[in-house]
């Protein structure tokens, strides 16, 4: 009876000891993107950051590569409590609330001005609260600017009209088919960790991404001519579950909050530097890198966006346009 008892008491104590802020919890921070990435790195860095802040009561393993799912699965693990801390595109939480994917949309952001208006912008601000009510109480802690996305392929993209019948590799969300679908061209949408592949069978002709990214993945290795388009300015969120700050305590919340906030900050800076470079250290490769007619491009996409099925108001694509930046 005594033992009966003494095992009772030491399970009771450990089940209150484990739910009481404070003590030593391990995170898990999950993103899609290759270990060469700003963004991996940034996690790397916040995870040592957050670790030594707290004293060790709290410690961040670290899942890059869709080691631990695409994008949309990453995002339900962390409204289940599966994951503590995700990386994603701001088009793929449209799922949740559909407006927040916008500025995925072609040509609704123009320029790195323009886009850090929207990043402090109310109508950013109101958009994020929406979306926190959507996923069950999911916070957006941070927002990064992920790049501009350019087209490879085998050939020269530097006119609509060279897009057309083009099967090119997209993301999985809606925002992703206006631009191939304006231009001619099939978009076809594949996981990210399958497009080097895809693109090295021929399973696609072409995809469309950051600079850094095609850097990162070695897209590059099979594809020859990168054609700047700049047709859509990509974020990133860093997402966080609101089931980590009951395990961790709001004091050890709010360390790993501002830790993520200056993670976005230095990845934004680290890849602004590098779209300027990048074009340079490509042609190095033995790569073709092609300048465009993004005007030409914008006047093909255009009407579609002011179509009647995009998933925001008039109104909220008009106070994105009137924001500062907007050339």
């Amino acid at each position: 009876m005594k033992t009966i008892l003494a095992s009772t008491a030491l399970a009771i104590a450990t089940t209150v000891l484990t739910a009481i802020p404070g003590l030593a919890e391990t995170l898990k921070f999950a993103h899609v993107y290759e270990t060469g990435h700003p963004l991996h790195k940034g996690a790397l860095r916040v995870a040592e950051e957050v670790e030594m802040a707290t004293d060790g009561r709290v410690t961040i393993e670290v899942y890059p590569a869709s080691q631990l799912g695409e994008e949309l699965a990453l995002s339900e693990g962390l409204t289940l409590g599966t994951l503590d801390i995700i990386y994603t595109g701001i088009g793929f939480v449209s799922s949740y609330y559909a407006p927040i994917g916008m500025t995925d949309y072609p040509f609704t952001l123009r320029g790195m001005d323009h886009w850090r208006a929207f990043r402090d912008s109310d109508l950013l601000a109101e958009m994020k609260q929406e979306l926190s009510n959507n996923m069950d109480g999911v916070e957006v802690a941070a927002v990064s600017y992920y790049g501009a996305r350019h087209v490879t392929a085998n050939k020269p993209v530097t006119k609509p009209a060279d897009m057309e019948g083009l099967k090119i590799r997209v993301p999985n969300a809606p925002a992703y088919m206006i631009f191939p679908q304006a231009t001619g061209a099939n978009p076809t949408p594949m996981a990210f960790s399958e497009v080097y592949l895809g693109l090295q069978q021929g399973v696609v002709d072409a995809q469309e991404n950051p600079l850094t990214t095609i850097q990162a993945k070695k897209l590059y290795e099979v594809q020859s001519d990168i054609s700047l388009t700049g047709h859509i300015m990509n974020s990133t969120l860093t997402l966080l579950s609101p089931m980590t700050v009951s395990k961790i305590g709001e004091e050890d919340a709010d360390i790993l909050r501002a830790a993520l906030v200056r993670n976005a900050e230095q990845v934004t800076a680290e890849i602004e530097k590098a779209e300027g470079e990048l074009a340079d250290w490509f042609i190095e490769q033995g790569t073709n890198v092609h300048e465009v007619d993004r005007g030409a491009f914008i006047d093909v996409v255009q009407p579609a966006l002011l179509a009647a099925d995009v998933p925001f108001t008039k109104e909220q694509f008009e106070r994105l346009q009137a924001l500062p930046g907007n050339e």
